[in-house]
This record gives structure tokens, sequence and C-alpha cells, in this order.
């Protein structure tokens, strides 16, 4: 299986990283793994539309085509980030607005969208601060890209595992939350 990993967080001595370390070290070495940091890559999250950036023209844009082909390339997608403000970071939502585009990951059908990346599946594990009674009750929280972006585009399953209240968590609570990637990693 091709897996592509997504992450998006800038500090590679922070509890995410170790979530990125403890995925990547636990998929099955049968695998084939590629791992897109947004930050280290320093992807322009910047979408434009002028003159000569058009809206019907983003899914041949020739700078994002490296990425189109790693989602196409993909059968399983993992998706690390933190939650901020109650969403996905900026830079993971440029990069699904400019990547996951219509004519590429969807197009328009008298009933809706029609997704273009059936077959494939996703994953996401996402952190936060916010106590874990109240994520029902918030909007986001990982919400909008699995049901809104990857379902819409044909993505599924998608599953999603977080972490709440990250800041205060326990060493213990933090072992406990990376040995359960480690096992969900490890069965993929």
């Amino acid at each position: 299986m091709n897996i592509l990993i997504i992450y998006t967080y800038p500090n590679h001595q922070s509890f995410n990283d170790a979530i990125l370390k403890v995925v990547q070290q636990n998929l099955s070495k049968d695998h084939n793994v590629n791992t897109l940091d947004l930050y280290e890559e320093q992807f322009d999250p910047i979408l434009r539309f002028d003159d000569t950036h058009k809206r019907r023209d983003l899914s041949t844009v020739p700078d994002m085509e490296k990425y189109r082909n790693l989602i196409t390339w993909a059968d399983h997608i993992v998706f690390i980030y933190p939650i901020w403000w109650s969403g996905m970071p900026a830079m993971l939502k440029g990069f699904i607005n400019r990547v996951f585009t219509a004519g590429f990951a969807y197009s328009y059908g008298k009933r809706g969208l029609i997704g273009h990346l059936q077959g494939k599946s996703a994953w996401i594990i996402t952190t936060h601060n916010t106590p874990a009674f109240l994520t029902p009750f918030i909007q986001d929280y990982g919400k909008v890209l699995k049901n809104q972006v990857l379902k819409s585009c044909g993505i599924k399953p998608v599953t999603h595992t977080q972490l709440a209240g990250t800041e205060n968590s326990s060493d213990e609570k933090r072992r406990r939350f990376l040995d359960k990637i480690a096992n969900i990693a490890g069965s993929i």
C-alpha cells in the first residue's frame, strides 16, 4: 500500500512530531511511505486569483502538480496536525484549497459533488487543548477535513484519532496516546 503522511506542525521537538515518528516507525515495512512536511516544504498556502491565476485552472496549476501526484499515488493518507482556534492550521487549509480542487479531487454534479479520489482511505490525527467533553459541541476539531473535504472527494473510510487537553496532559496520558497511535499504525 502507498501511504502519504501529511504533517503540519512547525516544531520538530513537539508532541506532534513524536506522533509523526511513532506513525512512521510502526507502519508495516511492506508499505511504501512518503512524508510531506508542509512547514519543512515551505508550502505556499496562499490562493491567488487574478488575470494570470484563474479559479477554473486550479486543477492544472504547475506548481501544485507534485502534490496532486502524491495524492494520486497514495492509497491511504495520514494527516497529523494540531487544532488551532477550533480548526486546522492555515498551512493545511491552504494546502486543501490549492490541491483538493475542482477538476482534480471532485467535480460538480446535478446532485452535489462527485468525488474523484475513490478507493483511498484516510486517518486524521489531531491534538488540541480543549477538554474532551466540549469537543462534540465545537464546529470543527477535525470534522471539516473528514466530512466536508475528504468524504466529498470520495475518500473513505476516514478515521479520526484525537488527544484532547494536550497541553495539560500528563506524561502517562501522552504515552498511552502514543501507544494507541502505534497500535493503529501497526494495523494498517
